[in-house]
């Protein structure tokens, strides 16, 4: 942001999107925008916001922004509005499932993650979890699917509670949550 504190006219529109939503979330995915470019706007690894080199430290600035976010077919995120799409570089995933709290066990047990924003994704048939080889370190980077095309990577701590849980099915090593087992094993796609 410049240093006036001022906003620049992009990051203006799409607060405005963003507020105009209020409580709920705006059905980015059904809006089809004009392309308007990239925005110098980065979501970091570890869930924190980026705007040219600086971090944006305004909570609910960040919160406003992840309601009018969409990742598309072509695997790009953009910050999207009724009429204009923005992209912006996504490190991992933009969300972090920073809790993991379980209801039942077993292959009953289903296993609720809360993302930094306060979603929540109930691993199962329409909150999958996948597990992506890390390219720098080859360690395994759990995702659970949050909303449309986006995912929340799970934090340090999530991610070692639900590992807690792993039993052994039908010759492999994994997780049962809502009814589905999720081996704990590189799946489709990649970081």
């Amino acid at each position: 942001m410049p240093a006036s504190g001022e906003m620049p006219d992009a990051m203006q529109s799409l607060l405005k999107a963003a507020q105009s939503a209020g409580d709920g979330l705006p059905p980015v995915e059904k809006w089809e925008p004009a392309y308007c470019g990239e925005m110098d706007m980065v979501i970091k690894r570890d869930g924190s916001w980026w705007h040219e080199g600086r971090q944006i430290t305004r909570e609910r600035l960040t919160r406003l922004f992840s309601t009018i976010l969409r990742k598309d077919d072509d695997g790009v995120h953009y910050l999207v509005t009724p009429v204009e799409k923005i992209g912006i570089e996504v490190e991992i995933a933009p969300f972090l499932a920073v809790r993991m709290d379980r209801i039942g066990a077993g292959k009953d047990q289903s296993l609720i993650f809360t993302t930094n924003f306060g979603d929540l994704a109930e691993a199962g048939p329409d909150h999958g979890l996948r597990f992506l080889p890390d390219r720098e370190s080859g360690e395994l980077l759990p995702m659970v699917h949050v909303r449309g095309r986006l995912e929340a990577l799970l934090s340090r701590p999530a991610y070692y509670e639900m590992a807690d849980l792993a039993v052994e099915h039908e010759g492999r090593f994994g997780i049962w949550s809502g009814g589905v087992f999720f081996p704990l094993e590189v799946t489709n796609g990649d970081a």
